[in-house]
């Protein structure tokens, strides 16, 4: 699995109203040695930028860097021509966008390569003549005849139960297992402490330690084995993204989680016809939701945070409905990103109990 010790951003609370200031996000430069290109850029968004040219160029870890049992230092040689021609090619793609495009960021790894690691330079017969996965655009724009959001929350919330039933619910202990992608193909145990005043704590069990993702009703931090920091405080879109997830969990108040709501047009996910909305984070990160136009039910989210070479991708797929004291919750999702695959089937839901505070503290470093 490529970059398998990378951890989606999962199950962190959201905080409605002002935001308390971020704490300063820790830079690549200050965990990294020999980081030349890509300075001033947070640790996460730098290691999504490794997941943006895995997926560009189809390739992993090892085939830019050197490992090693010396742990991080050794990724920071620079005897692979590939790791020098990537350097080279960040500062091309920098200065086409600033030349033609005003700094936008319109070209990027995954504009020429397509998950190849050369630009494929000759058409394909084969391509022009059959039919091709659509590939859907980042930004939704408003479309014409398509109803408006309050109509599609509002069957979003009848859907589920009922806005008084939604807010019945005001905290849930969860239970089940996740699975990864390849050789983190194994159950491994899974929980969910999460209160609507904007407290979550997800933790996957591990032979390596746990992996634990907290919001405490203002910040955030996630703590996970193999990574070069061991507690990450969570800023920008990072912290959009998760403290959307878990404002999924209590979603009586959907419509005040994002701003600059655009109702787009319908597509389909998994067979059936979705209507698809977009909007926007506190820090500006954008995230599309698919609804089953026949139930009203959530089935698909996709979020997006910057990098400097594209935008990194976050989809969660979810299913399997089921009754939770008058309200309707997912017991499966399934959330893919750059580096991996997780797949979460709850077993347990136990709606209004009392949490530990405790539980919603800034998370220790995972010790095996």
């Amino acid at each position: 699995m490529k970059y398998g010790w990378l951890l989606c951003l999962l199950g962190v609370a959201v905080v409605y109203g002002q935001a308390s200031p971020e704490p300063k996000p820790v830079l690549a430069e200050e965990v990294f040695k020999n980081v030349q290109v890509l300075k001033g850029v947070p640790v996460n968004q730098f290691m999504g930028t490794m997941g943006i040219f895995s997926a560009a160029l189809g390739l992993s870890c090892e085939d830019c860097h050197t490992a090693s049992d010396t742990g991080w230092d050794a990724y920071a040689v620079d005897t692979n021509p590939k790791k020098r021609t990537a350097r080279r090619m960040v500062t091309m793609m920098t200065e086409i966008n600033r030349a033609n495009f005003g700094g936008r960021q319109v070209v990027t790894c995954y504009t020429c390569h397509r998950g190849n690691d050369r630009p494929t330079v000759t058409p394909n017969m084969m391509t022009l003549y059959t039919e091709r996965p659509s590939e859907n655009a980042d930004v939704i724009p408003a479309f014409p005849g398509a109803p408006s959001i309050d109509q599609v929350l509002e069957k979003y919330v009848q859907a589920l139960g009922g806005a008084q039933r939604l807010a019945g619910i005001t905290s849930f202990v969860a239970n089940g297992t996740s699975v990864g992608y390849g050789p983190e193909g194994d159950k491994r145990p899974f929980e969910i402490f999460a209160k609507a005043s904007g407290q979550r704590t997800a933790i996957t069990h591990t032979l390596d330690g746990d992996s634990t993702t907290v919001v405490d009703g203002r910040g955030g931090w996630v703590a996970a084995p193999h990574r070069p920091v061991p507690v990450l405080a969570l800023t920008g879109h990072d912290l959009d993204g998760a403290k959307l997830d878990a404002g999924l969990a209590f979603p009586a108040r959907i419509k005040d989680a994002l701003t600059k709501w655009r109702v787009g047009p319908t597509d389909t996910v998994g067979g059936r016809d979705a209507q698809v909305v977009q909007g926007t984070g506190a820090n500006g990160a954008l995230a599309t939701l698919y609804f089953d136009k026949a139930s009203g039910l959530l089935v698909r989210q996709v979020r997006y945070a910057d990098s400097p070479v594209g935008r990194l991708p976050t989809q969660i797929d979810y299913s399997d409905y089921r009754d939770v004291s008058g309200v309707k919750m997912p017991f499966h999702w399934t959330v893919a990103w750059l580096d991996g695959q997780d797949t979460v089937q709850l077993t347990e839901v136990q709606p209004n109990v009392a949490i530990d505070a405790a539980k919603f503290a800034r998370p220790a470093a995972p010790s095996r």
